[in-house]
Protein backbone atom coordinates (compact mmCIF):
# COMPACT_ATOMS: atom_id res chain seq x y z
CA UNK A 1 0.00 0.00 0.00
CA UNK A 2 1.30 3.23 -0.95
CA UNK A 3 0.50 5.05 2.90
CA UNK A 4 -1.39 7.70 0.79
CA UNK A 5 -5.42 8.61 1.23
CA UNK A 6 -7.17 9.83 -1.59
CA UNK A 7 -9.58 12.36 -1.16
CA UNK A 8 -13.04 12.90 -3.08
CA UNK A 9 -14.79 15.55 -4.03
CA UNK A 10 -18.29 15.67 -2.36
CA UNK A 11 -19.56 15.73 -5.90
CA UNK A 12 -17.81 12.40 -6.66
CA UNK A 13 -18.90 10.84 -4.03
CA UNK A 14 -22.97 11.97 -4.79
CA UNK A 15 -21.90 10.55 -8.25
CA UNK A 16 -20.85 7.32 -7.62
CA UNK A 17 -23.82 6.50 -4.85
CA UNK A 18 -25.94 7.55 -7.29
CA UNK A 19 -24.81 5.07 -10.35
CA UNK A 20 -25.37 1.98 -7.80
CA UNK A 21 -28.70 3.40 -6.46
CA UNK A 22 -30.20 4.75 -9.57
CA UNK A 23 -29.29 1.80 -12.07
CA UNK A 24 -29.05 -1.28 -9.27
CA UNK A 25 -26.11 -2.32 -10.23
CA UNK A 26 -23.65 -4.02 -7.56
CA UNK A 27 -21.52 -1.87 -5.94
CA UNK A 28 -18.12 -4.16 -6.06
CA UNK A 29 -19.00 -3.65 -10.35
CA UNK A 30 -18.81 -0.14 -9.89
CA UNK A 31 -16.62 0.64 -7.15
CA UNK A 32 -13.70 -1.04 -10.04
CA UNK A 33 -15.03 0.71 -12.77
CA UNK A 34 -14.66 3.83 -11.09
CA UNK A 35 -11.21 2.71 -9.05
CA UNK A 36 -12.83 2.86 -5.29
CA UNK A 37 -12.63 0.29 -2.86
CA UNK A 38 -16.27 -1.81 -2.51
CA UNK A 39 -16.61 -0.78 1.37
CA UNK A 40 -15.73 2.87 0.35
CA UNK A 41 -18.44 3.02 -2.21
CA UNK A 42 -21.05 1.11 -0.17
CA UNK A 43 -20.09 3.39 2.54
CA UNK A 44 -21.34 6.46 0.20
CA UNK A 45 -24.22 4.02 -1.31
CA UNK A 46 -25.56 4.22 2.70
CA UNK A 47 -25.02 7.44 3.28
CA UNK A 48 -26.92 8.68 0.44
CA UNK A 49 -29.58 6.46 1.14
CA UNK A 50 -29.80 7.87 4.99
CA UNK A 51 -29.86 10.95 2.88
CA UNK A 52 -32.86 10.62 0.97
CA UNK A 53 -35.36 8.75 3.41
CA UNK A 54 -34.68 11.71 5.65
CA UNK A 55 -35.29 14.18 2.76
CA UNK A 56 -32.37 15.91 3.71
CA UNK A 57 -29.53 16.19 0.33
CA UNK A 58 -26.98 17.80 1.89
CA UNK A 59 -26.81 14.74 5.06
CA UNK A 60 -24.07 12.71 2.70
CA UNK A 61 -21.84 15.83 2.59
CA UNK A 62 -22.06 16.52 6.59
CA UNK A 63 -21.90 12.74 7.76
CA UNK A 64 -19.00 12.29 5.86
CA UNK A 65 -17.19 15.13 7.27
CA UNK A 66 -18.19 14.49 10.21
CA UNK A 67 -16.89 10.93 9.81
CA UNK A 68 -13.79 12.71 8.93
CA UNK A 69 -12.88 14.90 11.72
CA UNK A 70 -14.17 11.72 14.14
CA UNK A 71 -11.68 9.39 12.86
CA UNK A 72 -8.24 10.60 14.16
CA UNK A 73 -8.74 13.83 15.95
CA UNK A 74 -5.53 15.87 15.97
CA UNK A 75 -4.07 14.29 12.97
CA UNK A 76 -2.29 15.42 9.49
CA UNK A 77 -3.93 14.22 6.46
CA UNK A 78 -2.44 13.89 2.84
CA UNK A 79 -4.34 14.88 0.38
CA UNK A 80 -4.14 13.33 -3.60
CA UNK A 81 -4.72 15.94 -5.90
CA UNK A 82 -6.98 15.12 -8.97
Amino acid sequence: MSGKRRKYTPEFREQAARLVIETGRPAAHVAAEIGVGEQLLGRWVRRAREAAAAGDTGAVREADERAVRASAPGKRRITVGP
